[in-house]
């Protein structure tokens, strides 16, 4: 049995989280593969989640830099106690405090994961530092680095990452939990008051300056002022009432009435089956699980030009400039004015194109594959 440790920053519901959670579960039952999981910081939904399905979950307890010497020395005792096969390692803290932990255990399969694209703006002057540091250590460090995007694949080749250790494995998404019922979708559009004629603008993810929820919005209130029957969801962290800077943004297009704001919420697969079409308004990504997700829902997309975004929808969809209001507006009521036909017609091809490529199951035979490669060659 091929024996997985994977360390990570934190546990909460965010993209790299989920992706590991997906591929954890992914081999629930395997006789082949296990996985252990350890959280730098705290537990988390996810941790919880993994924990109920008897996965082995431990939660190191970092809360500031100064913690980083007594973490390193509890992930070395974990990797000695838990002899793990391959280390397996998320994001640029774990990719360090777990590349270095590694090293004093004498354990070499190290396996890295990257996944942001936009290196040289985002993140802090730490994060920038560090990743400067894991770049020279790309070198000798990991056995492998594995982005989730070719986006950023070429990003970290740029600042120096050695890109003969780096190949791409996109994210897989669980078809089976990306389902919803017709009259699923009826109930939450008439607790939205959406009319039966409305088309519904949908829009995923928490409320963070690289989402751009700003540029959604004023795309939305320059789409209301030339379509009448186009209304808004917005679901997420923090997006909801008590968000008073979104509440400003929303009250400023002149156009209030036509957002439904819906917060976090625990049945994405419903929220997405009352959309009609989907909107990713971000400043940057890297592999946008949220647009995956919405296309394996069978709904067609407007996406900014962020990570591999792009290459996601290739023809499902439309790709418009980032931080570009007015082309995203142009984006959003070119598929709105589509008949309902042709906008199904859209969302039957992205949802065939999600189940052919990015299924968790090819992800899974793409991980199953290099553990097995690392190792063999040894």
């Amino acid at each position: 049995m091929v024996k997985v440790l994977h360390v990570i920053i934190a546990l909460h519901s965010d993209g790299a989280e989920l992706m590991m959670q997906r591929l954890v579960e992914s081999h629930h039952g395997s006789p082949d593969f296990c996985h252990v999981v350890c959280s730098l910081t705290t537990n988390g939904k996810i941790g919880e989640q993994l924990a109920g399905r008897g996965v082995d979950v431990h939660v190191l307890g970092m809360q500031t830099a100064l913690g980083i010497p007594l973490t390193l020395v509890r992930l070395v005792r974990l990797i000695r106690t838990t002899q793990p096969d391959i280390i397996q390692t998320w994001m640029y803290h774990a990719d360090f405090l777990a590349g270095l932990a590694g090293w004093l255990s004498a354990h070499r399969r190290i396996v890295w994961g990257i996944r942001t694209t936009d290196v040289r703006a985002s993140g802090s002057h730490a994060t920038a530092i560090l990743r400067k540091v894991c770049a020279r250590l790309s070198r000798s460090m990991p056995r492998a680095i594995v982005c989730a995007a070719h986006a950023s694949l070429r990003a970290h080749v740029s600042v120096g990452y050695d890109e003969r250790r780096m190949l791409v494995i996109p994210n897989g998404f669980d078809m089976a939990k990306l389902s919803a019922t017709l009259a699923q979708r009826n109930a939450l559009r008439e607790q939205c008051g959406f009319a039966q004629n409305a088309v519904v603008i949908g829009i995923v993810g928490r409320f963070h300056p690289v989402k751009d929820h700003a540029n959604f919005v004023r795309a939305a209130g320059l789409a209301a002022e030339r379509n009448p029957d186009i209304r808004f969801l917005m679901v997420g962290r923090s997006l909801d009432a008590d968000n008073r800077e979104l509440a400003g943004w929303i009250t400023a297009t002149g156009h209030a009435s036509r957002f439904v704001l819906l917060g976090e919420r625990r049945d994405v697969p419903i929220c997405l089956a009352a959309m009609d079409l989907f909107c990713l308004s971000s400043r940057t990504e890297g592999f946008p699980n949220v647009v995956g997700e919405a296309m394996a829902m069978g709904l067609p997309s407007v996406v900014t030009d962020v990570g591999d975004a792009a290459m996601l929808v290739a023809r499902t969809g439309i790709v418009v400039p980032k931080e570009n209001s007015e082309a995203l507006a142009d984006g959003l009521l070119r598929l709105a004015e589509l008949s309902e036909d042709a906008r199904r017609q859209l969302g039957a091809a992205a949802m065939e194109r999600t189940h052919l490529d990015f299924t968790i199951e090819r992800a899974r035979q793409r991980f199953e594959q290099l553990y097995l490669r690392l190792l063999a060659s040894d």
